[in-house]
């Protein structure tokens, strides 16, 4: 099992952010219904006030577990994650993409 951690950085101004989170309400349906996606969940920063945290307006996080490498790269070829990447193009500054597996 593979948990990803996709690090989704938005041009400044929450319209960008907003447009690629409306992107995602729309595919996550499907992409939970794809062989070996045992997970996908959007996150922000929590609204909570403390000193130890870090927070980033226009960071968007994807926490997403596969059941394999093939199913994660079968993921990026479907037709509706084609379409995603169009659609907030023009929108996302920079991706960060973490694979990760258990450590012990």
């Amino acid at each position: 099992m593979l948990t990803i951690v996709a690090e989704i950085r938005a041009y400044p101004n929450g319209l960008h952010k907003d447009k690629i989170i409306q992107a995602f309400k729309k595919i996550t349906p499907t992409v939970l219904q794809e062989q070996g996606c045992h997970g996908y969940q959007l996150l922000v920063d929590a609204g909570v006030d403390v000193s130890y945290q870090s927070k980033d307006s226009d960071l968007i996080v994807m926490l997403e577990k596969w059941e394999s490498i093939e199913h994660l790269n079968a993921h990026l070829q479907t037709e509706h994650m084609q379409a995603y990447q169009l659609e907030v193009k023009e929108h996302v500054a920079d991706v960060k993409i973490r694979i990760l597996e258990q450590g012990f």
